[in-house]
């Protein structure tokens, strides 16, 4: 296989700014600011580093991957066994001459902590093609390359005499140019494979299509979503660019399109501005994520194992300081520690509890025995896990400001690592969406639900937290929450949790989500809390499996269920009403905090004196909701 890359090659040089050595002036705003005037030759940078870029980043990319290939009209090759190390240059202020007879154009990236900017050359060189010696098999026309009529009717003649195919990188932010916008159209109909950076408009293409955008890769209904690190400079400019160059390369190597994604998202995320990943070192990666997938699915299959449930003990300071303060019990990290050692420490508690979930306070304490609680309660065959979004926010949208997102995907990655080397194997999420009254008091009284808005950006969240769960090999509960304290039908509450699992579910396939590594933590369906009719046992059951079986996957993990305000008895009840209207394509069963913990709590009241009682207590709840789970058709 052979390949001829139509494209310019450029010279990125990398200026990062520091106020150490840089003479920034702040405006009025506080914004810095600084005179950037330069010859291109010498500047008192901070730090300077040069790299190849345009074509080149193409062509390594396909020499990594094992394809024969060149750039047109062009000697470029990379030289000591494909290490672009090499040929970076990194400077330090005394030494700030750069220079290549090969490149065509400069291209400075000013950088400043994680902002960038560029400045690019107002005229563009032109694009060489020379028809190679040698007939090819494809030709590549890079998103380098500087397009134009005369251009194009070159390629065009050259595909058209020898049959060779042709695959072509649309840069759609030049397509305001109307010389560059006539002659990529012209292109894209006649190509068999077409890459873009945005949106095609008015433009017909028989090929295939593969649309990459700073977030996601779309080809077909394929979606793979990626994200890359700006710690080692890397811009949009290089890593569109690997993208579809490793996209391209993995199907000429046999790959499907889901494959080829996959591994075009796993380069991206892996490389840096001077090197990217061989075949090998990708096929490694892809082999060892798979094996995550199977260890993920092995996870989630015990987190739901038939029988038993999961203990929430995952209360956020805001929420156990509320339930200490209504208890009478000083809110001080002993007496949490305190309480969830009550839990932990119950007789026989992996006979009724598959997965504890802990917040971040409580995975780094300790038990009676010296040992963490995620040690204590692995060696009990019980999964550890943790509670990971950092609660609501209202959106700043002044349209949505009375509704809420959920905070905490910034450095999730970073803690994710973290709490997996601490022992925790899956992770849980919230996400909140409220049922208000406007007008209350009034003549004109409106009930207001979820915008589909709120439900977007949410599901979004959710799907993101739980993509990044599963690259750190960790399992996600997505709970999306109906919150029980509101005004709403059992009808309204159906609708609602109906759009909500709808959405969920498309974000999660959109983000590449292995629903077979992902528990779904839900709200049942039933009447708010203020609502004047109140639901039944029965209708609970009825109502929730009916939407769980219309609106989730096959393919999920398992369903788990928050007992989101209702009493201790009525979350047992409608427990039971729901299992009584099985069976159901994955597992079901609880995942209660208030409803397992309150006799509990109301037995300890801060007196460890009171802790038999309030295991006792404790395990009686326990043993209720386990029971629940079996089918009892005469309930």
């Amino acid at each position: 296989m052979s390949i001829l890359i139509v494209g310019n090659i450029l010279k990125d040089v990398y200026l990062s700014l520091d106020e150490r050595q840089n003479k920034f002036e702040a405006d009025e705003n506080g914004t810095p600011w600084m005179d950037v005037a330069f010859n291109g030759e010498s500047h008192p940078f901070y730090s300077r580093t040069s790299v190849f870029g345009g074509a080149t980043v193409t062509l390594e990319v396909f020499k990594r991957l094992g394809i024969n290939s060149s750039i047109s009209g062009s000697d470029f090759q990379f030289e000591k066994e494909m290490n672009p190390a090499d040929l970076g240059i990194s400077t330090s202020q005394k030494d700030l001459s750069i220079s290549s007879k090969i490149a065509d154009a400069y291209r400075y990236i000013l950088c400043y902590n994680d902002n960038i900017a560029y400045i690019a050359p107002s005229e563009r060189p032109e694009t060489k093609f020379v028809a190679p010696n040698e007939p090819v098999d494809w030709v590549y026309v890079d998103c380098s390359a500087e397009l134009n009529s005369e251009l194009v009717e070159k390629i065009k003649n050259h595909v058209g005499l020898t049959h060779s195919k042709l695959s072509v990188f649309i840069n759609t932010k030049r397509m305001n140019d109307i010389a560059y916008a006539d002659a990529a159209k012209e292109l894209v109909r006649f190509a068999n494979v077409v890459f873009t950076d945005g949106e095609l408009t008015d433009i017909v293409s028989n090929g295939v299509v593969c649309m990459i955008s700073n977030n996601d890769i779309r080809c077909g209904s394929i979606v793979r979503r990626y994200r890359v690190s700006k710690s080692d400079l890397m811009t949009h400019l290089t890593s569109h660019s690997i993208i579809a160059a490793t996209i391209f390369g993995a199907m000429l190597n046999g790959l499907s399109t889901k494959e080829a994604l996959e591994m075009a998202a796993i380069n991206v995320e892996s490389s840096t501005i001077k090197e990217t990943l061989s075949l090998d070192r990708l096929k490694a990666e892809i082999t060892k994520r798979h094996e995550t997938e199977s260890n993920l699915r092995l996870i989630a299959k015990t987190m739901v194992a038939a029988g038993r449930g999961i203990l929430a003990a995952d209360e956020s300071g805001g929420s156990i300081h509320k339930k200490f303060e209504e208890a009478g019990i000083p809110d001080d990290e002993e007496h949490r520690r305190d309480y969830r050692n009550i839990f932990f420490t119950t007789h026989n508690l992996e006979k009724f509890v598959n997965g504890v979930i802990l917040f971040d306070e409580t995975a780094r304490q300790k038990a009676d025995d010296g040992r963490d609680f995620v040690s204590y309660l692995t060696a009990m065959g019980i999964v550890p896990g943790i509670k990971v979004d950092k609660g609501l926010e209202p959106f700043t949208e002044p349209e949505h400001a009375n509704e809420k997102w959920t905070k905490g995907l910034e450095d999730l990655p970073e803690r994710l690592a973290e709490y997996y080397e601490m022992g925790a194997r899956f992770a849980k999420w919230r996400a909140a969406f409220e049922v208000t009254l406007d007008g209350v008091g009034s003549d004109n009284v409106t009930v207001r639900t979820p915008s589909h808005f709120a439900i977007e950006k949410n599901c979004e969240i959710l799907a993101e937290y739980a993509r990044d769960c599963q690259t750190a090999g960790i399992v996600p509960i997505v709970e999306p929450e109906v919150v029980h304290d509101g005004y709403y039908s059992v009808e309204t509450c159906a609708k609602i949790t109906s759009e909500i699992l709808d959405c969920l579910f498309d974000q999660l396939n959109r983000f590449g989500v292995n629903l077979e590594g992902c528990v779904l933590k839900t709200n049942m369906v039933l009447a708010g809390k203020k609502y004047e009719s109140q639901s039944s046992p029965a209708e609970v059951g009825q109502w929730t499996a009916k939407v769980l079986k219309e609106h989730c996957p096959k393919e999920l993990a398992g369903v788990v269920f928050l007992s989101g305000g209702q009493s201790v008895e009525q979350a047992t009840e409608n427990l039971q009403a729901v299992t009584n209207n099985g069976p159901f394509p994955w597992p079901v069963t609880f995942s209660y905090a208030r409803a397992l913990q309150g006799p509990a709590l109301d037995a300890w009241r801060g007196d460890n004196n009171n802790a038999d009682a309030a295991r006792n207590a404790f395990a009686a709840r326990l043993i209720a909701n386990c029971k629940a789970l079996t089918k009892n058709d005469l309930s």
